[in-house]
């Protein structure tokens, strides 16, 4: 359905995104930071069946056109719960319940099932930003009255992008994540000098019982990839959501298979095999790269081994990050294991406009408590971490 909106641009809103041309969706998306907006990506969780109105997660993306050419667009989808957002809004949807305000369904704009910051609008090099974004929310504003949506919603923003945002009346809401900066390392011994004398010993230690344990860990990347292991990824995947996260399974087994033909150049996997059957893994981290940024996503096992989840899911993918530049390596979900590996609490930002005029007016008059309660507590947070203070300076919040 498209609507003029002036003579030289139209509105028109997606249900697939393969029903936009991936090369005029990756114009915009591939020169950003964040791998995670392309299209390949995002087409893969809607096919996949990962990303369907079936699972919650209606796929509505905002497009914007000047004659034939795409030169805007929002992954925007409609969900019916809170489920694989990883900002956690129960509270305001209790709050809604208990003031008789409908909460669902909701507008999101997020990469699904993927707490990475880097969301943002996409906008085609050499318009005007400004006016594009305007006319965007204006969109955005209208589809959530026509449809009586009671809120939109951004996640993991990107941070360059939330002051623009919030210019339109969006509320910023703190939250943290644990990521790793390379400070221009040398090298995995330069990694280990930014901790305390113990925590040094301890890494060691939790490296040598991997080694002790038989396993022979190897970090494999792109083309390096063979195609037998993209099944295997979602075995490891399900075996940790079966033990652990119950209800957290989003992704499908031909999500996994999928990457493989058009994806892998982004893929970087860390295999665990067992030196008595090299051909077959027993442990698999599975992480994404784009230029200077490695996104640690899953991770599993099938048989337990001392410290292999630290090894696979963090020094592995830190030593591989360290010989090839990375500057940035944010490794998921989670924090109880990271923050003594390296991994400060950093902040990150979604950003919230409630349409009712009641939670709208109670959000804006507590937000500000809020963001300074989660303030104190990733200080709290980085204040106990056990690096040698004089080697490594935390930015300030």
């Amino acid at each position: 359905m498209f609507q003029k909106i002036k003579p030289q641009y139209s509105i028109s809103w997606i249900q697939k995104i393969s029903e936009i041309p991936q090369a005029d969706w990756d114009t915009l998306a591939q020169p950003l930071k964040t791998p995670f907006l392309e299209w390949e990506w995002l087409n893969n969780l809607e096919t996949s069946g990962s990303v369907t109105a079936k699972a919650g997660w209606q796929p509505c993306h905002l497009t914007i056109w000047r004659d034939k050419q795409l030169i805007a667009a929002a992954p925007l989808y409609l969900k019916s719960h809170s489920y694989g957002e990883f900002v956690f809004d129960h509270q305001w949807a209790d709050l809604a319940y208990r003031l008789g305000i409908n909460y669902y369904p909701k507008l999101l704009g997020m990469i699904p099932i993927t707490p990475a910051v880097g969301y943002r609008f996409l906008i085609a090099p050499g318009y005007d930003e400004e006016e594009l974004t305007q006319l965007m929310v204006a969109s955005i504003d209208h589809f959530c009255d026509h449809n009586q949506l009671p809120s939109c919603n951004f996640l993991f923003v990107d941070p360059q992008w939330r002051p623009i945002i919030e210019k339109y009346g969006f509320s910023s809401w703190m939250h943290h994540s644990y990521i790793w900066s390379n400070h221009d390392f040398n090298n995995f011994d330069d990694y280990l000098k930014m901790f305390n004398s113990n925590q040094r010993k301890n890494i060691k230690r939790e490296r040598k019982a991997v080694n002790k344990a038989g396993l022979e860990v190897r970090t494999l990347a792109g083309e390096e990839i063979p195609h037998h292991l993209f099944p295997l990824i979602y075995k490891f995947y399900r075996s940790t959501c079966e033990k652990f996260y119950w209800g957290s399974k989003y992704l499908t087994n031909k999500f996994f298979q999928q990457l493989y033909p058009n994806y892998r150049h982004r893929v970087v996997l860390v295999v665990a095999n067992h030196e008595n059957n090299p051909k077959k893994p027993v442990g698999m981290s599975f992480c994404i790269n784009k230029g200077e940024n490695l996104y640690g996503r899953y991770w599993g096992c099938f048989e337990e081994f001392d410290c292999l989840h630290f090894e696979a899911c963090y020094y592995q993918p830190i030593q591989w990050g360290i010989d090839r530049g990375i500057k940035m390596f944010d490794p998921g979900a989670g924090g109880r294991h990271k923050k003594r590996r390296g991994f400060p609490a950093t902040p990150n930002y979604s950003l919230h406009r409630f349409y009712n005029l009641k939670m709208n007016k109670i959000l804006r008059h507590y937000i500000d408590e809020i963001n300074e309660m989660e303030r104190q507590e990733i200080e709290a947070i980085n204040g106990e971490l056990p690096f040698n203070k004089q080697e490594i300076k935390l930015e300030e919040i």
